[in-house]
């Protein structure tokens, strides 16, 4: 039966893998380029299951095909960062059994490159500094077949630029501008309704203290992030599937050396089972749980103190498989998959745990008999253990009854 246990090596062909083929194959966009993945948690929580999905389709898919997988901060949000949730996050990465190599990065890395492009765009003509407050921005999005509005769109590139610059310098409150690209305010998709790429935040940065005061928006540093570590195939979960038409036209007008490709997976859902970092981190936050290892949240950490192994978790992910429509796992399948593993690599030991002592008293005072018992009836090769047997034993509490 152990034999019968695959280590997960994602080894069974899915979508994405067909979508990567095309991609290496003889005059597809990455013919002859490594296959270069990325995992880029935000470091404001610990990771949970659902995490690890991604993160084994990430780390997975590189090592079926020979090729690297980075993992990456995305600490380009100082609201919530914290040192703890980046240790945290490499623990448990390393407990799974991935490595990333000397291919450790942090989004923050990339600030003034992404600081550069911006200002490549406005020069371009593609962004423009917004006044818009957050409420007026709501008021001139528009709706479906109404097209959103900016009174600032027809700014002046030297302008824009000015105020950009002064921006980054601290001169203005947090909320009172904006950089927006400038693409179609009639789109259909909202995300192409001139989407703010840059915006003023003076929180103190976890890494970079206050040295900066502006910070970009995901959907712009995500994409220059990919493209400066050389990554071809940016995976990423469902919901991002809208954003793409954005991550593209990021790729195609700043001056970018690689211009990766973006493919998206259903995110895993489990029943009965809360996969919001958000709300598992009010319950750390208002003391409802022990912390984030508490044995009751859904955290790799927590998983790991209830008793799963990494070995377990890596075929429960391998087994639901990759999909692009939402399903929802029942949890008895990942308890089922740690059974499994258990089975074949745990030892049997026996205990009393509330002892009453027997004494037999027609048994032999000196005599000791042993009994061989097998250390783990599936595995042979995990040997024998002698059980000894005598006059004066122990026995469960709740197994004696005086009568």
């Amino acid at each position: 039966m152990a034999d019968e246990i695959k280590a997960p090596e994602l080894e069974s062909r899915n979508f994405i893998h067909a979508f990567i083929e095309e991609d290496v194959a003889p005059g597809g966009q990455f013919e002859g380029m490594t296959v270069h993945t990325r995992f880029p948690p935000e470091p404001n929580g610990y990771l949970h299951i659902g995490h690890c999905k991604a993160l084994t389709i990430d780390f997975g898919t590189a090592e079926k095909y020979g090729g690297l997988c980075n993992l990456r901060m995305d600490d380009t949000n100082p609201t919530k960062e914290d040192e703890e949730f980046v240790e945290a996050i490499q623990e448990d990465i390393h407990w799974l059994g991935f490595d990333w190599g000397d291919r450790f990065f942090f989004g923050s890395d990339y600030f003034e490159e992404d600081y550069r492009q911006a200002e490549g765009l406005i020069k371009k003509g593609l962004a423009y500094v917004c006044e818009l407050s957050p409420e007026e921005f709501k008021e001139y999005r528009g709706g479906v077949g109404v097209p959103a509005r900016s009174p600032y769109r027809d700014r002046p590139i030297e302008e824009s630029l000015d105020l950009f610059r002064r921006m980054r310098s601290g001169e203005f409150p947090d909320g009172a501008m904006t950089l927006r690209a400038k693409i179609d305010l009639n789109s259909g998709n909202f995300n192409m309704r001139d989407p703010v790429i840059y915006r003023i935040n003076h929180l103190p940065h976890h890494r970079h203290g206050n040295t900066w005061c502006i910070y970009p928006m995901y959907d712009f540093a995500h994409p220059i992030q990919d493209a400066l570590e050389g990554i071809t195939h940016s995976l990423c979960s469902l919901e991002f599937e809208a954003h793409r038409p954005l991550y593209n036209w990021v790729v195609e007008n700043c001056d970018l050396p690689a211009k990766p490709r973006q493919i998206e997976f259903a995110r895993l859902g489990i029943d009965h089972t809360v996969m919001s970092k958000r709300k598992l981190r009010r319950l750390v936050e208002e003391g409802r749980v022990s912390g984030w290892d508490d044995p009751r949240m859904p955290t790799l950490c927590g998983l790991r103190r209830r008793g799963y192994t990494p070995k377990s978790i890596r075929n429960f992910c391998e087994r639901i498989g990759v999909a692009k429509s939402a399903n929802v796992v029942e949890y008895g399948f990942l308890e089922h998959c740690l059974r499994e593993d258990l089975n074949a690599t745990a030892e049997r030991v026996m205990a009393v745990l509330r002892p009453v002592k027997l004494t037999i008293t027609n048994y032999p005072g000196e005599k000791t008999e042993t009994v061989t018992v097998e250390n783990n009836p599936v595995d042979p090769a995990a040997g024998t253990r002698e059980v000894p047997f005598s006059r004066s034993l122990w026995v469960e509490a709740e197994d004696f009854l005086e009568t």
